[in-house]
């Protein structure tokens, strides 16, 4: 069934290019003291730069995903961009899908590019945990009628959901461990291989150590991976999120800092402009779930969109799967019945980090990137999605 998407059509949505920054970790990390719409800006800078014969005047619109930032980091994100250089003439908006923020940024520029209401867009995502995550994370007030039932569990702290996952579905914290331990190896290695080189555009900040005035550094690495992770070390770390629970600091995302985007158009609008498109997006699905349950997210989704789009397991070459939680990831991909060996080959967000607003948007750099480099040709890529929900597009690598 797979094969009908490989036919090449002037209508094709393709990805022209794909980049994120750097993930860093969120309060010790390179970007700890950067704002998000700067490191947006840099990447904007950087996608028009990767696509040389594309004017900036054909740029129609930008779509942002971003979770935490101060209204809705639309005004910032206007600022990035126009200082970035993307003409007044475009359009920019941002969306709130939580986890999922920049995969609905991708899809909200696609179904754009279909409908024929834009010729070229830019999808993509930006957080900064470092400055907008603690208490911005869950509301500090709300109707108090709110707090029952169903309505009151989206408040549950998500590494709480973690904890009701592996208690209702049995998942262990062994295989927590382990999993964890195979996302910073497969991590490390990809980056010892040079393989996030094409996907990373790197960001020149000032110095947050040194805070010097005219003193800028040039990020161009992840920090979040840690050679060397073993069992043992894993094994020593206490619950982090209730007393005799099993997810830890180890077997989580990392609270990270990052951007992460594309540029999206139809075929034939890149063969105009001479450009080689990297993948064709064929669509997107999203689902809700059990709010204390959250985790659950992907192997919700998955289905979903393999029903949609007719394929089936076997039709998909590799899966990137965020890793928000082990707990999560690991039941997903069990209830699933994927492939171990296909799902996150470059590691997931436990290695690499996990800042909301960009991770769909990141994934999907890593996606494609990987797949071109491998020879692969059918991609999905999900995650879990806080208060209850779960998304998962479908992509075809040229």
């Amino acid at each position: 069934m797979a094969a009908k998407y490989l036919t090449k059509l002037p209508t094709d949505i393709v990805l022209t290019a794909a980049l994120r920054t750097p993930i860093t970790k969120a309060y010790k990390g390179a970007f700890r003291k950067t704002h998000p719409e700067r490191l947006l800006s840099s990447l904007l800078s950087s996608l028009r730069q990767s696509s040389p014969g594309l004017p900036v005047s054909a740029i129609d619109d930008v779509c942002i995903g971003t979770v935490l930032q101060e209204l809705g980091g639309a005004k910032v994100g206007r600022m990035a961009a126009l200082y970035s250089g993307i003409p007044p003439r475009a359009g920019f908006s941002t969306v709130n899908r939580q986890c999922a923020s920049s995969l609905q940024a991708i899809a909200t520029i696609a179904n754009a590019l279909r409908a024929g209401e834009i010729y070229v867009g830019i999808a993509g995502g930006m957080e900064s945990m470092s400055l907008n995550y603690a208490s911005k994370a869950i509301p500090a007030t709300v109707w108090d009628e709110l707090r029952q039932g169903l309505a009151g569990d989206c408040m549950l702290p998500m590494g709480i959901t973690s904890e009701v996952l592996t208690q209702r579905y049995g998942v262990v914290r062994a295989d927590m461990d382990a999993f964890a331990k195979r996302s910073h190896e497969k991590a490390l290695h990809a980056r010892e291989m040079g393989r996030f080189e094409r996907e990373i555009a790197p960001v020149t900040i000032e110095n947050p150590d040194e805070g010097g005035e005219g003193e800028e550094i040039v990020v161009s690495k992840d920090d979040g991976i840690r050679p060397g992770v073993s069992i043992s070390s894993l094994e020593k770390l206490p619950p982090a999120f209730t007393p005799m629970g099993s997810s830890t600091a180890g077997n989580s995302s990392q609270v990270s800092d990052g951007a992460a985007g594309v540029v999206m158009m139809r075929r034939e609008t890149a063969e105009y402009y001479s450009l080689l498109p990297l993948a064709k997006y064929i669509g997107s699905v999203s689902v809700g779930v059990l709010p204390d349950e959250m985790g659950v997210g992907p192997a919700v989704a998955i289905p979903k969109l393999l029903h949609f789009t007719g394929l089936s397991k076997n039709d998909v070459d590799v899966w990137e799967i965020n890793e928000a939680f082990a707990s999560q990831a690991l039941y997903c991909i069990n209830t699933l019945g994927l492939d171990v060996r296909r799902v996150n080959p470059s590691g997931g967000a436990i290695a690499l980090g996990h800042p909301l607003g960009a991770t769909g948007a990141r994934m999907m750099a890593t996606l494609v990137h990987g797949m071109r480099r491998r020879g692969e040709e059918v991609g999905v890529l999900s995650m879990c999605i806080g208060a209850g929900q779960g998304m998962a597009g479908l992509v075809i690598a040229e």
